[in-house]
C-alpha cells in the first residue's frame, strides 16, 4: 500500500531533497521585498519595493542561479537560516513546515496550479511600487507596508468559492 502523505508532512526541512526544498517556494515574492531594520528595536519592516531582480508580474527572480553574486544581501534559504529568520511571512511554506503546520490550499504543491498563490492574494503581484534601483535609501521609509506579514482573507479557508 502506497503512502500518499505529502513529503512536507513527513520530512523535516533537513531531510528534504534539493527538489523538494525548491518546490516549497510558493512563488509569492514576499521575501524579495526590500526590508529595513529599525535601529532602536531591531524590528524588521517590509517595504513595497522589490529587489532589483524581482519580476513584479511573475513574482520570481529574474536571475535565480546567480542572484547571490548580483545582490549582495540576497538571503539563501537553508534549513539553518529558516530556523533563525524572524521575518519570514506567515504564509511562507518554509516557516509553516518549520512550525509543524500544513501548507495552505493555494500553495502550488496542494492546488497543483502556480496561479493560485496570486488568486489568493498572497503574492506581490500588483503590489510592488518600485525596484530598489529606483528608490533612494532615504525615501525607502516612505514605502514601509505591513501586508507582507499578514495572511490575506482570501488565502484562508479551503479555497475559492465557486
Amino acid at each position: 500500500m502506497k503512502d500518499d502523505t505529502p513529503f512536507w508532512r513527513l520530512k523535516t526541512l533537513e531531510e528534504m531533497t534539493a527538489g523538494e526544498w525548491e518546490s516549497l517556494c510558493d512563488g509569492c515574492g514576499r521575501c524579495c521585498l526590500v526590508k529595513l531594520e529599525d535601529e532602536d528595536s531591531g524590528k524588521i519592516l517590509f517595504t513595497d519595493v522589490g529587489c532589483t531582480l524581482l519580476d513584479g508580474e511573475s513574482c520570481r527572480c529574474r536571475n535565480y542561479p546567480q542572484r547571490q553574486g548580483i545582490v549582495a544581501d540576497c538571503v539563501r534559504l537553508t534549513p539553518e537560516v529558516v530556523r533563525k529568520l524572524t521575518w519570514l511571512p506567515p504564509t511562507c511554506a518554509y516557516r509553516l513546515v518549520r512550525e509543524g503546520r500544513d501548507l495552505y490550499w493555494w500553495h502550488p504543491l496542494v492546488s497543483g496550479d502556480p496561479e493560485t498563490v496570486h488568486l489568493a492574494g498572497v503574492s506581490v503581484r500588483g503590489r510592488v511600487s518600485a525596484s530598489e534601483d529606483d528608490v533612494s535609501l532615504d525615501d525607502m521609509v516612505d514605502h514601509i507596508v505591513t501586508w507582507p506579514m499578514r495572511v490575506p482573507r482570501a488565502a484562508c479557508g479551503s479555497g475559492p468559492r465557486s
